[in-house]
């Protein structure tokens, strides 16, 4: 529970007794949550929306429906992946969600990495195919390829028939983003990520740049996008304000686009997570896409698990285990 703003150590563990599940609500038992770092923001009352104190966070998770008021296609006892709402989150061991945002987890997943699926898959589907209408045979420059967004983008993009270039942190990191299938990857400490781009496209640069970095970040994408190339922002860690030469924008005819999965209404999260789920099911369960998880906590220890987050050492999804 959130009771006052500031840093996740300031989260406590209480015991809240709950009545019957609303009849527009679907009870779920859960397994496990997904960790993400807007939530560490929104812990901070730093994130664009502010819930009303005291809340719950957390934006999705896995389990077992325990209680569904009205059967349709989700039922008692199946297993499912699930977003919440802001500020009734899935910190917790039981959540109440919309059933147009529950989804049945594919039957070969366990429910733990069903936890780490819609935030991060629904994020990178929108971004590529929603957003940037990636194509096969484009290239594709995935920033911060080793987390959670960035792993799904990945395999996202190589399932679409692109070429994925990665940029990650660390020689671990860019290790593991050519194991996830990328063609090309390199640490961006070591390495000018524009000169790396244009050398693997033959001076031609990439098609589609998907970012979570922002702030300086946005005018060397622009350098690194082919003619008529999308770039997708999805999150600004290096600050949400940049300077930009809009001559070199008009000249190559880019885009530049953005997009956020939170503030949407409940009926278009729920069209979103529909597609996820048509779209990305068959990918899991042909063994094409599958979730990376880094590390799990125990509930009671959601602060570490913000400081993993922070830290950026992290590989994959972290998570937290309710029981």
């Amino acid at each position: 529970m959130v009771r006052v703003w500031g840093p996740p150590e300031g989260m406590t563990l209480e015991q809240i007794v709950e009545g019957s599940p609303a009849e527009d609500r679907i009870r779920v038992r859960i397994a496990a949550v997904g960790v993400n770092f807007f939530e560490g923001l929104l812990i901070q009352g730093r994130y664009q929306v502010r819930p009303e104190l005291p809340f719950v966070p957390g934006a999705e998770g896995a389990g077992v429906v325990e209680a569904c008021p009205t059967p349709g296609r989700i039922r008692r006892g199946q297993r499912v992946a699930f977003l919440a709402d802001i500020g009734r989150g899935t910190y917790a061991e039981m959540a109440d969600i919309p059933p147009t945002v529950v989804v049945p987890i594919p039957d070969l997943m366990p429910s733990e990495e069903g936890a780490g699926l819609l935030t991060t898959y629904l994020t990178a589907h929108i971004g590529l195919h929603r957003r940037a209408q990636l194509q096969r045979g484009e290239t594709l420059l995935v920033h911060a390829g080793a987390g959670g967004v960035g792993s799904a983008a990945i395999q996202l993009g190589k399932a679409a028939g692109a070429r994925v270039i990665a940029t990650a942190g660390t020689d671990e990191k860019v290790a593991f983003c050519l194991s996830l299938g990328a063609d090309a990857a390199l640490n961006y400490r070591d390495q000018d990520f524009v000169a790396a781009v244009k050398e693997f496209t033959g001076g031609r640069g990439a098609d589609v740049i998907l970012d979570m970095v922002g702030g300086p970040y946005v005018e060397k994408n622009l350098r690194s996008l082919a003619v008529e190339g999308r770039l997708v922002q999805i999150a600004f860690l290096q600050g949400s304000k940049v300077t930009l030469d809009l001559a070199h924008l008009m000249m190559r005819r880019q885009t530049i686009t953005g997009s956020t999965l939170r503030p949407r209404p409940v009926a278009e999260k729920a069209a979103i997570a529909r597609n996820l789920r048509d779209k990305v099911w068959p990918l899991i369960e042909a063994g094409k896409v599958r979730p990376v998880i880094d590390r799990t906590f125990p509930l009671a220890e959601a602060a570490a698990a913000h400081r993993l987050m922070e830290s950026s050492a992290h590989i994959g999804k972290i998570l937290l285990r309710t029981s």
